[in-house]
């Protein structure tokens, strides 16, 4: 997961909901068996204390995800 994450191919937005890459699909053999839904609710729980600062989803969502 971290991988993807990090070349952009998933993110978490503000509302940590996790948002897929289009391109997920269309560069990644292993994407045809993958279970990944898109808009399915991370983990981790809200908030500063106890995950990502929503400033921080936001650049990363701007910066490193993979748009069409």
């Amino acid at each position: 997961m971290h991988t993807l994450i990090d070349r952009g191919y998933l993110a978490t937005d503000p509302k940590h909901r996790l948002v897929v890459s289009p391109r997920l699909r269309e560069e990644l053999e292993t994407a045809k068996s993958s279970t990944v839904r898109p808009d399915r609710r991370s983990t981790f729980r809200a908030g500063p204390e106890t995950g990502p600062h929503p400033e921080t989803l936001e650049w990363h969502l701007d910066e490193v995800f993979l748009r069409v």
